[in-house]
Protein backbone atom coordinates (compact mmCIF):
# COMPACT_ATOMS: atom_id res chain seq x y z
CA UNK A 1 0.00 0.00 0.00
CA UNK A 2 1.06 2.85 -0.83
CA UNK A 3 1.70 5.74 2.03
CA UNK A 4 3.94 8.47 3.37
CA UNK A 5 6.01 8.87 6.84
CA UNK A 6 4.44 11.09 9.41
CA UNK A 7 7.11 13.21 11.50
CA UNK A 8 6.15 10.30 14.41
CA UNK A 9 7.18 8.00 12.07
CA UNK A 10 3.81 6.43 11.22
CA UNK A 11 2.44 5.96 7.85
CA UNK A 12 -0.39 7.50 6.48
CA UNK A 13 -2.00 5.97 4.04
CA UNK A 14 -3.29 8.32 0.93
CA UNK A 15 -6.18 8.28 -1.18
CA UNK A 16 -6.13 7.00 -4.40
CA UNK A 17 -7.33 9.32 -7.79
CA UNK A 18 -10.85 7.98 -8.29
CA UNK A 19 -13.45 8.69 -10.69
CA UNK A 20 -17.50 8.82 -10.69
CA UNK A 21 -20.51 9.96 -11.76
CA UNK A 22 -22.22 13.60 -9.78
CA UNK A 23 -24.01 11.83 -7.14
CA UNK A 24 -25.61 13.20 -3.94
CA UNK A 25 -23.91 11.23 -1.62
CA UNK A 26 -20.51 11.21 -3.15
CA UNK A 27 -17.88 10.24 -0.59
CA UNK A 28 -14.55 12.32 -3.13
CA UNK A 29 -14.65 14.59 -0.80
CA UNK A 30 -13.99 12.85 2.35
CA UNK A 31 -11.79 10.06 1.56
CA UNK A 32 -8.42 11.87 2.52
CA UNK A 33 -10.57 11.35 5.84
CA UNK A 34 -11.38 8.16 5.31
CA UNK A 35 -7.84 7.12 4.60
CA UNK A 36 -6.65 9.38 7.45
CA UNK A 37 -8.64 7.25 9.91
CA UNK A 38 -7.40 3.77 8.11
CA UNK A 39 -3.97 4.67 8.90
CA UNK A 40 -4.63 4.12 12.40
CA UNK A 41 -5.47 0.93 12.64
CA UNK A 42 -4.17 -2.71 11.14
CA UNK A 43 -6.98 -3.79 8.61
CA UNK A 44 -6.47 -5.66 4.97
CA UNK A 45 -10.28 -6.89 4.26
CA UNK A 46 -12.63 -4.09 4.13
CA UNK A 47 -16.28 -3.62 2.97
CA UNK A 48 -17.74 -0.82 1.13
CA UNK A 49 -21.02 -1.25 2.50
CA UNK A 50 -23.39 0.96 0.29
CA UNK A 51 -20.82 2.00 -1.89
CA UNK A 52 -23.05 4.12 -4.47
CA UNK A 53 -20.75 5.57 -7.00
CA UNK A 54 -17.97 3.42 -6.15
CA UNK A 55 -15.26 6.16 -5.32
CA UNK A 56 -14.70 4.68 -2.02
CA UNK A 57 -14.57 1.22 -3.36
CA UNK A 58 -12.13 2.19 -5.78
CA UNK A 59 -9.98 3.66 -3.25
CA UNK A 60 -9.81 1.10 -0.92
CA UNK A 61 -9.27 -1.35 -3.22
CA UNK A 62 -6.37 0.95 -5.41
CA UNK A 63 -4.79 1.12 -2.22
CA UNK A 64 -4.28 -2.46 -1.71
CA UNK A 65 -7.27 -3.67 0.47
CA UNK A 66 -8.91 -6.54 -0.43
CA UNK A 67 -11.85 -4.94 -0.94
CA UNK A 68 -15.97 -6.10 -1.03
CA UNK A 69 -18.05 -3.39 -2.65
CA UNK A 70 -21.95 -3.77 -2.20
CA UNK A 71 -24.99 -2.05 -2.92
CA UNK A 72 -28.46 -2.14 -3.65
CA UNK A 73 -28.40 -0.56 -7.22
CA UNK A 74 -27.49 -2.14 -10.35
CA UNK A 75 -25.89 0.60 -11.81
CA UNK A 76 -23.37 0.23 -8.52
CA UNK A 77 -22.76 -2.88 -9.27
CA UNK A 78 -21.89 -2.57 -12.65
CA UNK A 79 -19.45 0.08 -12.03
CA UNK A 80 -18.10 -1.70 -8.84
CA UNK A 81 -17.43 -4.96 -11.48
CA UNK A 82 -15.80 -2.88 -13.46
CA UNK A 83 -13.21 -1.15 -11.63
CA UNK A 84 -12.81 -3.98 -8.94
CA UNK A 85 -12.65 -7.14 -11.07
CA UNK A 86 -10.37 -5.65 -13.35
CA UNK A 87 -7.24 -7.22 -14.53
CA UNK A 88 -6.38 -6.33 -17.96
CA UNK A 89 -4.55 -2.82 -18.70
CA UNK A 90 -6.50 -0.18 -18.94
CA UNK A 91 -4.93 0.18 -22.44
CA UNK A 92 -6.76 -3.33 -23.70
CA UNK A 93 -10.21 -1.59 -23.33
CA UNK A 94 -9.48 1.34 -26.45
CA UNK A 95 -10.50 -0.86 -29.05
CA UNK A 96 -13.75 -1.51 -27.71
CA UNK A 97 -14.47 2.02 -26.85
CA UNK A 98 -12.99 2.93 -30.19
CA UNK A 99 -15.81 0.63 -31.91
CA UNK A 100 -18.48 2.18 -29.47
CA UNK A 101 -17.82 5.70 -30.28
CA UNK A 102 -18.14 4.83 -34.12
CA UNK A 103 -21.59 3.76 -33.75
CA UNK A 104 -23.81 5.86 -35.80
CA UNK A 105 -26.72 6.63 -33.78
CA UNK A 106 -30.21 6.23 -34.09
CA UNK A 107 -34.18 7.09 -32.68
CA UNK A 108 -34.90 4.17 -30.30
CA UNK A 109 -36.81 3.82 -26.61
CA UNK A 110 -34.29 6.12 -24.95
CA UNK A 111 -34.76 8.84 -27.82
CA UNK A 112 -38.32 8.89 -26.92
CA UNK A 113 -38.50 9.44 -23.61
CA UNK A 114 -35.10 11.07 -22.69
CA UNK A 115 -34.01 12.86 -25.44
CA UNK A 116 -35.06 16.65 -26.12
CA UNK A 117 -34.36 19.34 -28.56
CA UNK A 118 -33.87 23.27 -28.60
CA UNK A 119 -37.83 23.57 -30.08
CA UNK A 120 -39.23 20.29 -27.89
CA UNK A 121 -40.90 22.66 -24.68
CA UNK A 122 -40.32 19.44 -22.42
CA UNK A 123 -37.51 19.18 -20.39
CA UNK A 124 -35.40 16.22 -20.87
CA UNK A 125 -32.05 15.03 -19.16
CA UNK A 126 -30.04 14.99 -22.92
CA UNK A 127 -30.53 16.17 -26.01
CA UNK A 128 -31.52 14.38 -28.75
CA UNK A 129 -27.90 14.08 -30.68
CA UNK A 130 -27.00 12.04 -27.54
CA UNK A 131 -29.59 9.68 -27.05
CA UNK A 132 -29.38 8.78 -30.30
CA UNK A 133 -25.85 7.38 -29.89
CA UNK A 134 -27.07 6.07 -26.64
CA UNK A 135 -29.77 3.79 -28.27
CA UNK A 136 -27.10 2.83 -30.40
CA UNK A 137 -24.13 2.35 -28.44
CA UNK A 138 -25.98 0.44 -25.95
CA UNK A 139 -27.80 -2.02 -28.28
CA UNK A 140 -24.04 -2.64 -29.52
CA UNK A 141 -22.90 -3.75 -26.09
CA UNK A 142 -25.67 -5.96 -25.90
CA UNK A 143 -24.78 -7.49 -29.60
CA UNK A 144 -21.30 -8.14 -28.48
CA UNK A 145 -21.17 -11.03 -26.31
CA UNK A 146 -18.64 -9.21 -24.11
CA UNK A 147 -17.91 -11.06 -20.47
CA UNK A 148 -18.77 -9.93 -17.62
CA UNK A 149 -15.97 -7.13 -16.53
CA UNK A 150 -15.53 -5.51 -20.20
CA UNK A 151 -19.60 -5.10 -20.38
CA UNK A 152 -19.25 -3.53 -17.55
CA UNK A 153 -16.13 -1.58 -18.85
CA UNK A 154 -18.31 -0.53 -21.52
CA UNK A 155 -21.31 0.19 -19.43
CA UNK A 156 -19.45 2.10 -16.85
CA UNK A 157 -18.08 4.35 -19.69
CA UNK A 158 -21.34 4.84 -21.47
CA UNK A 159 -22.71 6.43 -17.79
CA UNK A 160 -19.72 8.03 -17.39
CA UNK A 161 -19.78 9.93 -20.94
CA UNK A 162 -23.55 10.66 -20.36
CA UNK A 163 -22.94 12.23 -16.99
CA UNK A 164 -21.06 15.07 -18.96
CA UNK A 165 -23.27 15.92 -21.40
CA UNK A 166 -26.92 15.57 -18.81
CA UNK A 167 -29.30 18.87 -18.61
CA UNK A 168 -29.77 18.34 -14.73
CA UNK A 169 -29.22 19.04 -10.94
CA UNK A 170 -26.74 16.00 -10.95
CA UNK A 171 -30.26 13.37 -10.17
CA UNK A 172 -32.46 12.58 -12.43
CA UNK A 173 -35.65 13.50 -10.20
CA UNK A 174 -36.00 16.42 -12.22
CA UNK A 175 -34.37 18.34 -15.42
CA UNK A 176 -33.17 21.98 -15.97
CA UNK A 177 -35.90 24.50 -17.64
CA UNK A 178 -32.80 25.43 -20.25
CA UNK A 179 -29.91 23.34 -21.71
CA UNK A 180 -27.22 23.11 -19.42
CA UNK A 181 -24.39 24.14 -21.88
CA UNK A 182 -22.36 20.57 -21.29
CA UNK A 183 -25.57 19.00 -22.80
CA UNK A 184 -24.72 20.61 -25.97
CA UNK A 185 -21.38 18.43 -26.07
CA UNK A 186 -20.82 15.20 -28.09
CA UNK A 187 -21.05 11.67 -26.20
CA UNK A 188 -17.72 10.34 -26.39
CA UNK A 189 -17.37 7.47 -24.78
CA UNK A 190 -13.70 7.34 -22.84
CA UNK A 191 -11.91 4.13 -20.95
CA UNK A 192 -12.56 4.55 -17.43
CA UNK A 193 -9.88 5.40 -15.04
CA UNK A 194 -9.34 1.74 -14.66
CA UNK A 195 -5.90 -0.36 -12.51
CA UNK A 196 -5.11 -3.36 -12.62
CA UNK A 197 -6.61 -5.55 -9.45
CA UNK A 198 -3.97 -7.42 -7.67
CA UNK A 199 -6.31 -8.88 -4.81
CA UNK A 200 -9.66 -10.98 -4.80
CA UNK A 201 -12.26 -8.44 -4.77
CA UNK A 202 -15.82 -9.09 -4.16
CA UNK A 203 -18.84 -7.48 -5.85
CA UNK A 204 -22.49 -8.04 -4.15
CA UNK A 205 -25.91 -6.54 -5.02
CA UNK A 206 -28.41 -6.59 -2.63
CA UNK A 207 -29.75 -6.24 1.01
CA UNK A 208 -26.44 -4.76 3.14
CA UNK A 209 -28.14 -7.48 5.54
CA UNK A 210 -27.71 -10.59 3.40
CA UNK A 211 -24.50 -8.96 2.86
CA UNK A 212 -22.61 -9.24 6.09
CA UNK A 213 -24.69 -12.19 7.16
CA UNK A 214 -21.75 -15.04 7.41
CA UNK A 215 -18.72 -12.97 6.04
CA UNK A 216 -15.96 -11.38 8.28
CA UNK A 217 -14.47 -8.05 7.70
CA UNK A 218 -11.85 -6.64 9.16
CA UNK A 219 -13.32 -2.96 8.45
CA UNK A 220 -16.41 -2.19 7.24
CA UNK A 221 -16.92 1.39 6.25
CA UNK A 222 -20.64 2.23 6.59
CA UNK A 223 -22.32 5.64 4.95
CA UNK A 224 -26.44 5.12 4.34
CA UNK A 225 -28.47 6.92 2.62
CA UNK A 226 -30.13 9.33 6.04
CA UNK A 227 -33.50 10.62 5.40
CA UNK A 228 -33.03 14.69 5.21
CA UNK A 229 -33.89 16.34 8.61
CA UNK A 230 -35.79 18.44 6.62
CA UNK A 231 -39.48 17.79 7.90
CA UNK A 232 -41.11 19.94 4.91
CA UNK A 233 -39.14 17.60 2.41
CA UNK A 234 -41.35 14.17 1.44
CA UNK A 235 -39.11 11.20 1.30
CA UNK A 236 -39.36 10.99 -2.34
CA UNK A 237 -36.29 13.44 -2.32
CA UNK A 238 -34.36 11.84 -0.85
CA UNK A 239 -34.69 8.15 -2.46
CA UNK A 240 -30.99 7.01 -4.14
CA UNK A 241 -34.08 5.21 -6.27
CA UNK A 242 -35.51 7.78 -8.47
CA UNK A 243 -32.70 9.96 -8.25
CA UNK A 244 -30.53 7.26 -10.46
CA UNK A 245 -33.29 5.83 -11.97
CA UNK A 246 -31.99 6.81 -15.95
CA UNK A 247 -28.47 4.52 -15.02
CA UNK A 248 -30.75 1.47 -13.57
CA UNK A 249 -32.47 1.76 -17.04
CA UNK A 250 -28.88 2.21 -19.05
CA UNK A 251 -27.64 -0.70 -17.38
CA UNK A 252 -30.56 -3.19 -17.87
CA UNK A 253 -31.96 -2.05 -21.69
CA UNK A 254 -35.13 -3.40 -20.59
CA UNK A 255 -37.28 -0.76 -21.69
CA UNK A 256 -39.28 -0.06 -18.49
CA UNK A 257 -43.11 1.18 -18.29
CA UNK A 258 -42.56 4.71 -17.21
CA UNK A 259 -44.64 7.43 -14.90
CA UNK A 260 -44.69 11.17 -14.35
CA UNK A 261 -43.04 14.03 -15.76
CA UNK A 262 -39.86 12.93 -15.85
CA UNK A 263 -40.32 9.45 -16.86
CA UNK A 264 -39.11 7.76 -13.78
CA UNK A 265 -39.16 3.75 -13.68
CA UNK A 266 -42.27 2.63 -12.51
CA UNK A 267 -39.89 0.38 -10.11
CA UNK A 268 -38.27 3.09 -8.47
CA UNK A 269 -41.83 4.24 -6.74
CA UNK A 270 -41.28 5.06 -2.83
CA UNK A 271 -43.38 2.29 -1.67
CA UNK A 272 -41.73 -0.04 -4.00
CA UNK A 273 -37.71 0.57 -3.49
CA UNK A 274 -38.07 2.88 -0.54
CA UNK A 275 -34.70 1.40 1.77
CA UNK A 276 -34.93 1.57 5.88
CA UNK A 277 -32.28 3.42 5.78
CA UNK A 278 -34.10 6.26 4.09
CA UNK A 279 -37.29 5.75 6.88
CA UNK A 280 -38.24 9.52 7.78
CA UNK A 281 -40.57 8.40 10.13
CA UNK A 282 -40.26 7.36 14.24
CA UNK A 283 -41.46 4.29 15.98
CA UNK A 284 -43.57 3.85 18.76
CA UNK A 285 -40.53 4.57 21.61
CA UNK A 286 -40.08 8.08 19.36
CA UNK A 287 -36.85 6.87 17.81
CA UNK A 288 -36.38 7.10 14.18
CA UNK A 289 -36.57 4.17 12.33
CA UNK A 290 -33.32 4.80 10.14
CA UNK A 291 -31.31 4.83 13.35
CA UNK A 292 -32.52 1.68 14.92
CA UNK A 293 -32.28 -0.33 11.43
CA UNK A 294 -28.57 1.62 12.07
CA UNK A 295 -28.02 -0.42 14.69
CA UNK A 296 -29.25 -3.45 13.70
CA UNK A 297 -26.45 -3.55 10.84
CA UNK A 298 -24.01 -2.70 13.12
CA UNK A 299 -24.98 -5.54 15.85
CA UNK A 300 -24.93 -7.91 12.63
CA UNK A 301 -21.54 -7.46 10.94
CA UNK A 302 -18.79 -9.37 11.92
CA UNK A 303 -16.14 -6.67 11.64
CA UNK A 304 -13.53 -5.79 14.13
CA UNK A 305 -13.76 -2.05 13.11
CA UNK A 306 -16.24 -0.17 11.97
CA UNK A 307 -16.47 3.27 10.03
CA UNK A 308 -20.01 5.29 9.92
CA UNK A 309 -20.49 8.65 7.88
CA UNK A 310 -23.46 10.72 9.03
CA UNK A 311 -24.08 14.33 7.90
CA UNK A 312 -25.56 17.14 9.82
CA UNK A 313 -28.58 17.03 7.79
CA UNK A 314 -29.30 13.58 8.42
CA UNK A 315 -32.30 12.85 10.92
CA UNK A 316 -30.06 11.42 13.79
CA UNK A 317 -29.66 12.86 17.36
CA UNK A 318 -25.72 12.74 19.08
CA UNK A 319 -27.86 10.98 21.60
CA UNK A 320 -28.72 8.19 19.65
CA UNK A 321 -25.48 8.04 17.55
CA UNK A 322 -23.82 7.79 20.84
CA UNK A 323 -26.21 5.29 22.52
CA UNK A 324 -25.82 3.31 19.37
CA UNK A 325 -21.91 3.10 19.09
CA UNK A 326 -21.28 2.64 22.88
CA UNK A 327 -23.88 -0.15 23.32
CA UNK A 328 -21.86 -2.17 20.49
CA UNK A 329 -18.54 -1.21 21.36
CA UNK A 330 -16.09 1.87 22.02
CA UNK A 331 -15.49 5.06 20.20
CA UNK A 332 -11.92 5.49 18.94
CA UNK A 333 -12.18 8.15 17.24
CA UNK A 334 -14.65 10.87 15.64
CA UNK A 335 -14.25 13.48 13.28
CA UNK A 336 -15.70 16.62 12.01
CA UNK A 337 -15.34 18.05 8.85
CA UNK A 338 -16.37 21.42 7.29
CA UNK A 339 -15.84 21.18 3.42
CA UNK A 340 -16.27 25.00 3.75
CA UNK A 341 -13.59 25.71 5.57
CA UNK A 342 -11.78 23.44 4.20
CA UNK A 343 -10.60 22.26 8.59
CA UNK A 344 -10.68 18.56 9.83
CA UNK A 345 -11.46 18.86 14.18
CA UNK A 346 -12.01 16.20 16.42
CA UNK A 347 -15.31 16.16 17.58
CA UNK A 348 -16.91 16.49 21.09
CA UNK A 349 -19.55 15.21 22.72
CA UNK A 350 -22.07 17.60 23.27
CA UNK A 351 -25.63 18.30 23.99
CA UNK A 352 -25.53 19.40 20.08
CA UNK A 353 -23.51 19.07 17.02
CA UNK A 354 -20.83 21.35 16.77
CA UNK A 355 -21.17 24.56 15.36
CA UNK A 356 -24.94 22.86 14.49
CA UNK A 357 -25.98 26.81 13.27
CA UNK A 358 -27.26 25.64 9.49
CA UNK A 359 -24.03 24.88 8.14
CA UNK A 360 -23.61 20.88 6.39
CA UNK A 361 -21.04 19.69 8.16
CA UNK A 362 -20.39 15.74 7.80
CA UNK A 363 -18.73 13.16 10.70
CA UNK A 364 -16.41 10.14 10.65
CA UNK A 365 -16.62 7.70 13.68
CA UNK A 366 -14.46 5.02 14.10
CA UNK A 367 -15.82 2.23 16.22
CA UNK A 368 -14.09 -1.39 17.58
CA UNK A 369 -16.92 -3.83 18.85
CA UNK A 370 -17.12 -5.80 21.68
Amino acid sequence: MSGTIDLFGNTKIEAPKTEGIKYAGSKLKILPYIFDMISEIEVDNVLDGFSGSTRVSQALSKAGFMTTSSDISVWSETLAKAYLLNTKKPSEYKELVDHLNSIKGYEGWFSEYYGGTLENKEKRPFQLKNTKKLDAIRDEIDKLNLDEVSKSVALSSLILALDSVDSTLGHYAAYLADWSPRSYNDLKLQVPLLFQNKRENTVLRGDIFDTVKGRNYDLAYFDPPYGSNNEKMPPSRVRYNSYYHIWTSVILNDKPQLFGKVNRREDSRDEVAASIFEEFRKDENGNFIAMQAIRKLINETNSRYILLSYSSGGRATKEELFDIINSAGKLIRALEINYKKNVMGQMRWTNEWINSDGKYLEYLFLMEKH
